[in-house]
């Protein structure tokens, strides 16, 4: 077996504009995998300077190698190879807006299965200004090379801690004055009366059952998003990107640094 080959037991980063973040984003990278011959234009010439300026390796090879190590389909022809993710501290996320002398916003998400779902919402919560994000260990998808692609590289940016179980943490987060707020389809309140502008825990479920009744007795409050047309639920990815952007326009509103978002629980499925 080439050692292109073994390299599918190793982490990657997968496609332009995942690698070019990473790379903006001083990531640990072992080296850069491409097509031999590629046509490079803007991002991929970028990609070659910056890894050049960094001292790694660039390794031009054929096809059919790239799509050997790569683990999903849609590389468009660049492939970084690099050590094991390494996820943050919860303490971590929340001295990071201490730092910043912002509100704590954290993003906690219960469950979700779609590697897809976690990129878009750690894209959001990357746009929106969040300080983070908690995944349990267990039962959940994890940084993937797909998530890292679905997100356009954001994950290189957002902080995410693993957690064993999501309702002990959302208890922790309470003791730090962190107040939760679960988004859950049969909650009577309208997640525009919630208030974000205190430390806030937003948390979200997973796609089939939403928030678990552990998870969901443990928040704080409960709150629902409007539903006027014949579709009776909403993407997870797209429920958080409402409420994170909810919660950015009070903060505007009140003048208070933008940068994190309220912690709001979406409620579905329980964190273990």
């Amino acid at each position: 077996m080439s050692r292109y080959g073994r390299a599918r037991g190793k982490p990657t980063i997968e496609g332009r504009r995942a690698v070019l973040e990473a790379l903006r984003a001083g990531r640990e990278v072992e080296r850069i995998l491409m097509y031999a011959n590629a046509q490079l234009g803007p991002q991929l010439r970028e990609i070659v300077f910056l890894a050049d300026q960094a001292g790694i390796q660039v390794e031009a090879i054929t096809r059919q190698n790239l799509d050997r190590t790569a683990a999903t389909k849609k590389h468009q022809g660049v492939v970084a190879v690099v050590p094991d993710r390494r996820y943050a501290q919860l303490e971590d996320i929340i001295l990071s807006a201490d730092h910043r002398s912002e509100k704590t916003l954290i993003v906690i998400l219960d469950g979700i299965q779609d590697p897809h779902n976690l990129g878009a919402i750690a894209r959001t919560v990357d746009a929106a200004g969040a300080h983070g994000m908690v995944i349990p260990q267990r039962k959940a998808v994890g940084i993937t090379p797909g998530a890292i692609r679905a997100s356009a590289g954001a994950l290189e940016h957002v902080q995410v801690a693993q957690v064993s179980n999501i309702a002990k943490t959302i208890r922790y987060l309470k003791t730090m004055n962190v107040r939760t707020v679960g988004l859950d389809a049969d909650a009577s309140a309208d997640y525009t009366s919630a208030d974000y502008t205190t430390p806030v825990a937003l948390v979200a479920g997973s796609e089939e059952r939403g928030m678990s009744q552990t998870v969901r007795s443990a928040c704080d409050s409960l709150i629902s998003i409007p539903l006027l047309g014949q579709v009776h639920s909403l993407n997870a990815s797209v429920a958080a990107a409402i409420v994170l952007y909810e919660a950015a326009r009070q903060r505007r509103t009140l003048n208070l640094p933008s940068a994190p978002l309220a912690q709001t629980c979406l409620t579905s499925a329980p964190i273990p």
